[in-house]
């Protein structure tokens, strides 16, 4: 998927039974797919090189040099507590830009940008407990599929 794919693609602000769509980013992680706002995700790039940083948490891969920028890299099965796996060529790296920074996310492969209808997406269940229940803010159905939609300022957030 091209930076510019995405750029020429933008969210639209929805509010539930608006009957507005949203527009995501869809990507594998352990044969499960998730979602992020579009909007967030800058570009999606090959996986390269990552420089290990010493004392960082064991989901921080390391940095990378993405046009000049040093920007960190995390492992997103590794941050929401799902096994981690050997890299290989198929993962991608997404760059998402929030407020104040720049993150690579390590992701299995990209599936699709698509739109879905706010009527179209539930509330994560309530019985959903664990350590990412915190990161998922719903669930869309879409074509017969279920797509966790993450919260990604706190997937990423600092405090970690």
């Amino acid at each position: 998927m091209t930076a510019s794919a995405i750029a020429a693609s933008t969210e639209t602000a929805a509010q539930p039974g608006s009957g507005q769509e949203r527009e995501l980013v869809v990507f594998l992680l352990g044969g499960e797919l998730y979602g992020v706002a579009i909007k967030q995700v800058r570009e999606i790039i090959p996986l390269q090189a990552i420089t290990r940083v010493p004392q960082t948490p064991e989901f921080i891969l390391g940095v990378i040099n993405l046009r000049g920028r040093v920007i960190p890299v995390i492992d997103l099965r590794s941050r929401l507590g799902l096994p981690v796996m050997e890299r290989n060529p198929k993962q991608k790296i997404a760059v998402a830009d929030l407020e104040q920074y720049t993150v690579g996310m390590l992701v299995d492969g990209v599936s699709e940008v698509l739109q879905v209808k706010e009527d179209q997406v539930e509330p994560p269940p309530s019985n959903l407990i664990g350590a990412d229940s915190e990161h998922v803010i719903g669930v869309a159905k879409h074509q017969g599929r279920l797509i966790i939609l993450l919260d990604l300022p706190n997937v990423l957030s600092r405090r970690d």
